[in-house]
């Protein structure tokens, strides 16, 4: 719950009905509050830190930042207490809320599934009918035995889900899981994938219809996009041939017309690319064995599309 000082100035927000700021609300302690920030900062937003604060004011755009817990973030956005939210499309698809997923952000991926003892003998969902589940994701799992007719004992917790089997709390789990490796340590499997999740951007729909929220909102978006498109790539200047233009254009995928400045020695260029990341060893060895040398790799900060 919000303290009196920042009812205060939350409600300020409201005095400018034509032009009001953008409340954005964002996992105030949790796996994606650090990338959030980091991301929030690398885009040129100024403002104090969070820490024991609700709210922070960005000084050098129309936006307050609201620091909550993350499974409060979807009803937050969806009934226009905040205009956007980070969060993941895990909760979105937890709280059911009508909000628009607006930009994905490229970090927090996890898959929400459900998993049971390895040596239950349990392969499929069906198997689990008259079990017992346990969760912290209570209308997701009911959603999940609806879909296969099934019922099922949910018992929902905060935390720890995962020692829930072995404690003889329940014969299955609904939980989330990154990278699998919890689900090993408690000799789990999972035997069914419900939803793929990553943080997105979600909006409240108001917002979006809204000419200056929406004006603002875009602005966002346009510079997260150029930030995350930045990390996918790196710049590369090489000197070549001539000679040897041909087969640097086919050793970069998807490369038409690079950037091509002349040297003093009319049969050398310097050339100018962007490489993918997923790509980059591969195209750098190709444009070795293509003829170039002194490739230099610079980091990509920033991509305006």
């Amino acid at each position: 719950m919000l303290n009196g000082s920042a009812k205060v100035k939350l409600a300020s927000n409201s005095n400018n009905q034509e032009k009001p700021r953008l409340r954005l609300a964002i996992q105030k302690e949790g796996r994606l509050t650090e990338h959030t920030l980091s991301l929030l900062r690398s885009i040129g937003l100024e403002f104090d830190s969070y820490k024991q604060r609700l709210f922070s004011t960005v000084s050098n755009f129309e936006l307050d930042i609201m620091y909550t817990r993350d499974d409060d973030i979807p009803e937050y956005v969806a009934t226009g207490t905040a205009d956007i939210g980070v969060v993941g499309q895990n909760l979105l698809y937890e709280e059911g809320v009508d909000v628009e997923q607006v930009l994905p952000m490229g970090f927090g991926h996890c898959s929400l599934v459900v998993a049971v003892p390895k040596e239950s003998g349990i392969t499929d969902v069906q198997q689990l009918h008259g079990k017992k589940i346990a969760t912290s994701y209570p209308k997701s799992a009911h959603k999940l035995l609806r879909q296969y007719g099934i019922e099922a004992e949910i018992i929902t917790l905060s935390g720890a889900v995962e020692l829930a089997p072995n404690l003889g709390l329940a014969n299955a789990i609904v939980e989330i899981t990154a990278t699998g490796s919890s689900l090993i340590l408690n000799d789990l499997v999972a035997i069914e994938e419900i939803l793929q999740s990553e943080a997105v951007l979600a909006a409240n729909r108001e917002s979006l219809a809204h000419p200056y929220k929406a004006r603002n909102i875009n602005r966002l978006q346009v510079r997260i996009k150029a930030a995350l498109a930045g990390k996918e790539y790196k710049y590369v200047v090489m000197n070549a041939p001539r000679a040897a233009l041909e087969n640097i254009k086919r050793a970069v995928p998807g490369l038409k017309s690079p950037t091509i400045v002349p040297l003093d020695d009319p049969d050398w260029v310097a050339v100018h690319v962007a490489v993918t990341e997923e790509a980059f060893w591969e195209v750098m060895e190709r444009l070795k064995e293509a003829g170039a040398g002194g490739i230099l790799v610079v980091p990509v900060e920033k991509i305006l599309i």
